[in-house]
């Protein structure tokens, strides 16, 4: 591939992977006990690790955002990233596989309930996150980087509508 455009992708998959994890950082603080609730709702771990795994999930998330901003560390920034929308997945492919999906998934944004869906989002997730890891970002000059962010930017928005369809079904499904 060429090595502009895989610089691009690159830039822009990190544009959207920093905004996915910010929102969801900031979800997980600015409600900690609801988001304490959602940890010990997963039922994959014991009363006493519930709270210091929901504040170490925050923590990791934030750590991810500032790997992923440094062009010395987006590397490890995104392949942190991969690794938390794994372990995410493998929670909620837990519980589904229980028949437990009556679970808010806590990742930030509207109200959703474990699902297949949910599973094949941060699978989708990962794989926008690991472009950066995969394609090393050359210096942009200032158009590139723009329209690199703007896809970003355009991409984050367009997975935000898709959230709240996938909220919308979910909720529709719960009240027939």
């Amino acid at each position: 591939m060429d090595a502009w455009f895989t610089s691009m992708a690159a830039a822009a998959a990190t544009t959207f992977t920093v905004l996915v994890l910010l929102r969801a950082a900031w979800h997980k603080v600015a409600d900690f006990g609801t988001f304490n609730g959602y940890v010990a709702d997963y039922r994959l771990l014991s009363e006493a690790l519930v709270e210091p795994a929901a504040k170490a999930l925050a923590a990791v998330e934030f750590l991810a955002v500032v790997l992923l901003v440094y062009p010395a560390t987006v590397r490890a920034g995104a392949l942190l990233t991969v690794a938390l929308f794994g372990l995410y997945g493998l929670a909620m492919a837990v519980n589904i596989g229980r028949g437990r999906t009556r679970i808010e998934c806590g990742c930030g944004g509207p109200a959703q309930r474990l699902s297949p869906a949910l599973l094949v989002r941060n699978a989708l997730l990962a794989a926008i996150a690991v472009l950066p890891a995969i394609f090393a970002a050359s210096p942009l000059g200032f158009a590139e980087a723009a329209v690199a962010v703007t896809a970003g930017l355009l991409t984050w928005f367009v997975y935000n509508v898709i959230e709240q369809l996938l909220a919308n079904d979910g909720h529709m499904r719960l009240s027939l």
